[in-house]
């Protein structure tokens, strides 16, 4: 009879163990490996202001900015930061009928032989304007909106 008290609480004691061990490692967020601003703080501060609810997902650092990727309301976002913290521009990718009409008629009507390879909206300097890389059999075309209108940003031939 002792035996059989001593391992039901050997037993009980191994499931309460067991289920602290498995509920200690579901609530544990989960943080990227990474230190997400490495040693620049100025970044760091510029961020969190701006973009309180954002999860960082990578960084990018190069020799004149810091490229962030970022989620925030179910949207990746980049942020591009100066070396000193500023805030240089916002870019998100974005499907075509999220242009503005005038632009989507254009591209439309204007590049009708073209596919869209790459489109996404630029926030900064207190504008937003728009990029689209668009392609045919023949030619590379990069697209960038002024005001209404779309202007040649660079053409490349394929080969």
């Amino acid at each position: 009879m002792r035996q059989i008290t001593n391992l039901r609480r050997t037993a009980i004691t191994m499931a309460l163990f067991l289920t602290l061990g498995i509920s200690y490692s579901f609530a544990r967020p989960s943080l990227p490996s990474f230190k997400p601003f490495g040693s620049n703080d100025e970044i760091s501060v510029a961020f969190s202001k701006s973009f309180r609810h954002a999860q960082i997902i990578s960084k990018e650092s190069h020799k004149t900015y810091t490229k962030l990727t970022f989620r925030m309301n179910d949207m990746i976002m980049f942020a591009y930061y100066s070396e000193n913290g500023e805030l240089l521009a916002v870019t998100r990718n974005i499907l075509s009928t999220q242009l503005p009409m005038n632009l989507l008629v254009d591209l439309r009507t204007d590049y009708n032989n073209y596919w869209i390879s790459d489109l996404f909206e630029l926030s900064g300097e207190g504008q937003d304007c728009y990029y689209v890389t668009i392609e045919n059999a023949d030619v590379k075309v990069t697209l960038h909106s002024v005001g209404d209108k779309w202007e040649e940003f660079s053409k490349t031939q394929k080969q």
